[in-house]
């Protein structure tokens, strides 16, 4: 049964003023759960509303760069007490647009409400260094200066908690932000950007556009006012914004993974199993972290093939609203086709599907874009279900008969974001975080989730190599260094 709910329309944010866009137009923003239950109605940006919130965005900066660091931190402070708030209600809307369960929610809005706080911490340290001087009639030092207006384009998967690791340091450093959410998950980066501008930004500080990125992407990435672009998305989208930037653009790219599992002899198989559902199922597959390809050891490659069917078979598919749920919908109808498609490749490649893969379409699943999660054995490292980030419910696994081989499998692709093995063997455990080609490494733990004080980043086609999301590094992508020379007169 749909929530029987006023449908309400939210508008965008430009200038420090809530505005339709120029389109008039509206699009509506639906529940994966049940497509028939509308969220919300969201602005039809176009172009003009881009511009205008990046002129915005530009004017606001010149007074914004010189406001002091404790006044940041006290807005950022002020905003997570917002988001924690409303916590409840917060944690429902994001379910409805984005299927997760409510315990994933929750998690999520208490973790970005913990991401503004850190940022607003570490802002107050933003500092340049002394340097030693040859000429003792000169003064050398760096400081660290804003860069101006950033945009900010983000996924649906993680809604909130990753734009507010970009816009918080973004904002913590002096920028000024114009922020451009999926189509598919409006409602709560909305929340969000309202929790900061009731925390009391300045006007343009942050501008909020929802819209197609074939109306809005242009002035996006390539308006000159733009310093730098930050992005999480597919990869084609990511190298399509790289290849559109000014030269003079600094681009920050977040994209695919195909992220492997290893399990050896010596490794708990009951644990490896869990790691590897919560890994490859607990977020319906839709993470870029999420485990795609388990690679086993020959020795125990059957007993773990058994225990993880045995534990998927438990796992409860519904609505994330409902209690007891485990694995919700997929985001939409494209990636519910997109999923499908790729457990019939599977097949036609000759691997063994040894449980689910179906559409779900009785009762109440009929409503929204359910698939039972997928496991594959007989595959083989060169089929398009271990090479291809196909992000949904769906783990490959692949024997192997010696950890070289393993080895040899995990770095065999062209994406590196995270990776993970099961193991007590300390020795093993050194080669794996020496030699995986990773930017994440976890031992005896699943490849989804980040510390966010921890960088967050790949290698590879998994992300741009020069800066990192998360932890204190990811101010130094919003900032930019200066070397000051100042002369001095002796006194005699």
């Amino acid at each position: 049964m749909a929530i029987e709910t006023a449908v309400q329309t939210y508008k965008n944010l430009v200038d420090g003023q809530w505005v339709d866009s120029a389109s008039g137009a509206t699009f509506e923003n639906t529940n994966p759960a049940d497509a028939s239950d509308i969220v919300g109605r969201f602005q039809a940006s176009v172009e003009e509303d881009v511009v205008q919130a990046i002129e915005a965005a530009e004017r606001a900066f010149q007074s914004w760069r010189y406001s002091s660091p404790s006044k940041r931190a006290e807005l950022l402070y002020k905003a997570a007490d917002l988001l924690e708030a409303g916590l409840e209600q917060y944690a429902e809307e994001l379910t409805r647009e984005e299927g997760k369960t409510l315990g994933s929610s929750r998690m999520e809005v208490k973790r970005s409400a913990q991401t503004l706080r850190y940022y607003a911490s570490e802002g107050l340290n933003i500092a340049g260094e002394t340097l030693p001087s040859d000429d003792p009639t000169t003064f050398v030092y760096t400081k660290k200066e804003p860069l101006g207006v950033i945009t900010v384009i983000t996924p649906w998967n993680f809604p909130l908690s990753i734009p507010a690791r970009k816009i918080a340091p973004a904002l913590a450093a002096g920028n000024t932000v114009v922020f451009k959410p999926a189509s598919d998950t409006p409602l709560i980066a909305f929340r969000l950007v309202q929790a900061l501008h009731d925390a009391g930004l300045p006007a343009g500080v942050i501008n909020f556009i929802t819209g197609s990125a074939s109306k809005t992407g242009v002035p996006l990435v390539t308006h000159p006012a733009v310093k730098a672009v930050t992005f999480t998305g597919s990869t084609g989208a990511g190298e399509h914004i790289n290849r559109s930037v000014r030269l003079s653009t600094r681009v920050q790219l977040e994209l695919g993974g195909k992220n492997p599992l290893l399990v050896m002899e010596d490794a708990d198989i009951e644990q490896a199993a869990e790691l590897a559902i919560k890994g490859g199922f607990e977020l319906t597959g839709q993470a870029c972290t999420g485990t795609s390809r388990v690679i086993v050891m020959d020795a125990v490659h059957d007993r773990f093939v058994e225990a993880l069917v045995a534990q998927t078979k438990l796992l409860s598919i519904g609505s994330g609203l409902q209690k007891g749920v485990e694995v919700g919908p997929l985001a939409n109808a494209s990636q519910l086709h997109n999923v499908l498609e790729y457990v019939e490749i599977g097949k036609n490649e000759g691997a063994e599907l040894v449980y689910g893969g179906e559409h779900l379409t009785e009762g109440d699943y009929a409503k929204g874009y359910y698939v039972r999660p997928a496991v594959f054995t007989n595959v083989k490292p060169d089929m398009r279900i271990a090479q291809e980030e196909i992000f949904g419910p769906v783990i490959s696994v692949i024997r192997v008969a010696s950890f070289q081989e393993a080895m040899r499998i995990a770095n065999d692709v062209e994406f590196g974001l995270s990776a993970a093995i099961c193991t007590l063997d300390p020795n093993r455990v050194q080669h794996f975080i020496n030699n995986i080609q990773a930017g994440v490494v976890k031992v005896n733990r699943t490849t989804t989730g980040n510390a966010y004080n921890a960088p967050f980043g790949g290698v590879k086609m998994s992300s741009t190599a020069t800066y990192r999301e998360s932890g204190r590094g990811a101010l130094e992508f919003y900032t930019q260094i200066k070397s000051v020379y100042h002369g001095v007169k002796s006194i005699d």
